[in-house]
């Protein structure tokens, strides 16, 4: 690497903060060559940059990506395993040349509790599946995690990997044969209700311990849009919507949930406390993601019998505008929907819910109306407190938290939410893949090319006056301008 650009990366390295974090190596090109995660950013960071290094001879890949390094950026966190967890995600979705590790999850434990078991034990696992059951995690420290469950053993009384309970000829159940019914201080013979009631105590534990983590990347997101710093802020906006993604499940986890669901008595109930004339065979919920407006979409998920269909599930990009208005995407979304059922001479769901409170359900009555079209049954279902929003005027009502209706509605409605945000994601991953520059229809590819050759990345030339870009071969003052405003515009949108 010339000696100019070490010269300006010592300097930057100077200003560096102490604390945990990611980094990222980037070549001239603002690509991604290497992330990495460091106790002590300013430590790791400086050590690349030191003449006498001894990885240059002992690791020459090492060596090979320091002479394309022209920059790196950094995010700091608030401690190791929030470090652990970013590089790992940002290694995923960028797949830089010189990381080997994470290309997979292997280095990340989850709990998985099986709800299919009459006792649901809590076992470790590396990887999620399909499979019904709960599922808590990624856990960066797999040493604290196993000393975390032996632990929760001891608290609760819960069955781990190793235990095999027997049924007895009264119905109750033997956890230990052993001498681990004495060690663990709780009563050995139980009935599946009883433990139950553990395993429930045992999952609320665990979903607190999972939501630490999201709650300290919050602080950290909403921190860096307040100090205009986009991209970081977008960064971690990502990260939190993974571990969201991650454990979505544990939101879902009810007493209920532990027990093979009874669908029918859920529906029953469901048309009982909505004073529906049938139980609600179809439902179909809608719901919006976005943030701040922009990669606005929106989910539609169908359930039949009170089980995900996801064949019919759909998802749509909103076209009518641009920006942050949920009751305009709403209404949008929910009349492509049923005008094109209508069209096709195809039937609507017994229940419509949405996601939202009554804005949201005047919003998608309204679709109903611009389309001349009758609607079915329509709720909201607004999140503080579950409450359910009547679209005939009914007042606003509240089920207990154990109501199975309650539990089938929040069901559905968490499913549309996660299908959601995964297309959002989806979309934002393609637009990290491409160009920003792309967008301004001022450029060639030769003034891009001289524009990235001149700042070396996109964030510098995001930092950049008018008079700074005028200085770049073939960009003259009107071409500088419209630049700039562009670049404000993008960096105001990420």
């Amino acid at each position: 690497m010339p000696n100019p650009e070490q010269s300006k990366l010592k300097e930057k390295i100077r200003h560096l903060p102490e604390g945990p974090g990611v980094y990222l190596m980037k070549d001239r090109f603002g690509s991604v060559l290497y992330v990495g995660k460091a106790k002590n950013l300013k430590r790791r960071v400086s050590s690349y940059f030191q003449p006498s290094r001894r990885m240059r001879v002992e690791q020459p890949k090492v060596a090979a990506m320091l002479d394309l390094v022209y920059d790196f950026e950094i995010l700091e966190v608030h401690s190791e395993s929030e470090a652990l967890l970013l590089e790992g995600r940002l290694i995923k979705e960028w797949k830089p040349k010189y990381n080997t590790d994470f290309v997979d999850d292997k280095r990340f434990l989850h709990v998985r509790v099986d709800l299919n078991s009459a006792l649901p034990r809590f076992r470790l696992v590396r990887f999620r599946s399909d499979d019904h059951s709960l599922y808590f995690g990624p856990f960066a420290h797999s040493g604290l995690l196993r000393r975390t469950l032996q632990e929760m053993r001891l608290k609760f009384g819960i069955l781990l990997g190793d235990g095999n309970p027997q049924q007895q000829a009264d119905g109750t159940w033997q956890l230990y044969d052993d001498v681990r019914a004495e060690i663990y201080g709780h009563p050995n013979f139980v009935t599946a209700a009883e433990y139950r009631a553990r395993a429930e105590a045992a999952c609320a534990f665990l979903e607190g311990k999972s939501r630490e983590w999201l709650e300290e990347l919050e602080i950290l997101m909403h921190k860096a849009a307040e100090n205009r710093d986009y991209e970081r802020a977008a960064e971690l906006r990502d990260v939190i919507q993974a571990l969201r993604r991650t454990t979505e499940r544990t939101r879902k986890f009810t007493h209920a949930s532990l027990v093979p669901g009874d669908r029918e008595e859920s529906l029953r109930e469901l048309q009982e406390a909505l004073g529906l004339d049938q139980p609600p065979r179809t439902m179909e919920c809608f719901d919006i993601s976005h943030i701040s407006g922009s990669f606005c979409v929106a989910s539609m998920v169908h359930f039949q019998d009170g089980r995900p269909d996801r064949r019919n599930y759909r998802r749509y990009q909103i076209k009518s505008f641009i920006g942050n208005d949920d009751f305009r995407a709403m209404c949008e979304v929910v009349g492509r929907r049923y005008a094109r059922l209508q069209r096709e001479g195809k039937p609507f769901p017994d229940l419509i819910v949405i996601d939202g409170g009554a804005g949201q359900v005047g919003a998608a009555l309204r679709a109903f109306l611009e389309n001349e079209l009758e609607p079915p049954q329509l709720i909201g279902l607004a999140k503080k407190r579950e409450t359910i929003i009547f679209s005939d005027g009914r007042p606003a009502l509240n089920l207990p938290g154990n109501h199975r209706g309650r539990l089938l509605l929040q069901f559905i409605r968490d499913e549309a939410h996660r299908h959601a945000n995964a297309y959002n994601a989806e979309l934002r991953r393609r637009k990290l893949r491409e160009t920003i520059l792309d967008d301004y229809s001022g450029l060639g590819p030769s003034k891009r090319k001289a524009l990235l050759d001149h700042f070396g990345s996109l964030e510098r030339m995001r930092k950049a006056s008018v008079e700074e870009l005028q200085a770049v071969e073939g960009i003259g003052p009107k071409l500088a301008r419209g630049l700039r405003e562009f670049l404000d515009n993008s960096q105001a949108q990420a």
